[in-house]
This record gives structure tokens, C-alpha cells and sequence, in this order.
């Protein structure tokens, strides 16, 4: 599950200082008129993880993602997206929760975002399968030091090959229950 205000769209640090850390590798554009600082960094490392997990948006933007993300990044077009109820956003807990448990159902998953609560970190903690929460800060969203922990997770989880069994496929298939999705 892949938040994107906070993880590709920076804020929180200084917009005209081009040559600060948080602000190198990316540019403003304008998205439904307001302007984002969306960062090509973020985005070549999530084209990283794209081999390694099934990529699904996890925010507010929801459709939109698919609308903007792939023209203004590179970033791969049609990938699904969470839809949140008025239910999601008022249940008391964190307001994407709902919507993020509904989606992963019993299966792996990894989800990065710059906004988590006790809420998430308790239903992760209680989640039977293999769960990871990746924190970024929002002036710098998604580094190389969180691309780093994700690749190394899931290659954790990544079932070794079958000596014999030939390949499954030009990239390589994954089993469903092994397929983790940030």
C-alpha cells in the first residue's frame, strides 16, 4: 500500500531552496490545482518495488493517482487504488484503515506512509500474516533507506526457487500468498 502526500508528494520543508536534501530530485506540478512537490526519487524507487510487490495506491487522491502519477513520474499506469467510505474516515480509528484491511484481506503486506497512528501499529501487531508498516518523513518521503528495508523484506518472503523446476516466467512469478503489496 503506497500513501502518496507525505511518501512521493513532499511538503514540510523549504519549497525555494533547490539545493536543500529534502527538495533535491523531484519539481513542482500542479494536480487539481494545488501544487505538489512530487519527488522523481520517491518514484524510481517505487519503480524499484514494482518488481518486487503489487504496487496499489492507499490514498486520499484514490483514482486520481492513475490520472496524474504516470504522466508526471513514469510510474506504472492502472494500478488499483483503496476507496474510502464516509465510514473509513469517521470510524475513530486511523481514517484509511477500513479501506487498507478490507483490500489486503489475509495476504502480506507491506504499507508505507508518513501519518500512522496506535491504531495501525495495533491492527498490524494483531494481523496473522506477515504485516510491515514503513514510516517516512514527509519532508523527504520515500528514501533510499526505506526502499532498502522494503526490498530486503520482501525478499524474505520471496520463496526460494525449485532446483529443476525451470522458470515460471519472464519476471519470474510470485505465489499470490507470498506477494506482499506496499
Amino acid at each position: 500500500m503506497v500513501d502518496i502526500d507525505g511518501v512521493i508528494s513532499l511538503f514540510g520543508g523549504p519549497v525555494r531552496a533547490p539545493r536543500a536534501p529534502e527538495r533535491e530530485g523531484g519539481r513542482l506540478h500542479s494536480v487539481d490545482g494545488m501544487l505538489h512537490f512530487l519527488s522523481a526519487k520517491a518514484a524510481a524507487h517505487l519503480l524499484q518495488l514494482a518488481r518486487m510487490y503489487d504496487l496499489v495506491w492507499a490514498s486520499g487522491w484514490e483514482e486520481r493517482a492513475d490520472e496524474h502519477l504516470p504522466r508526471l513520474l513514469g510510474l506504472p499506469a492502472g494500478l488499483p487504488h483503496l476507496s474510502f467510505s464516509d465510514g473509513d474516515r469517521n470510524s475513530g480509528a486511523h481514517w484509511k484503515l477500513g479501506a487498507v484491511d478490507r483490500f489486503a484481506a489475509g495476504r502480506t503486506l507491506a504499507w508505507i506512509d508518513d501519518c500512522f497512528n496506535d491504531a495501525c501499529h495495533e491492527w498490524a501487531a494483531r494481523r496473522a500474516v506477515p504485516t510491515l508498516l514503513v514510516a517516512t518523513d514527509p519532508r523527504r518521503g520515500l528514501t533510499e533507506r526505506e526502499a532498502r528495508l522494503l526490498a530486503e523484506w520482501a525478499g524474505e518472503r520471496t520463496p526460494a526457487p525449485v532446483q529443476g523446476a525451470g522458470t515460471a516466467g519472464a519476471n519470474g512469478a510470485r505465489m499470490a500468498s507470498e506477494t506482499a503489496a506496499p
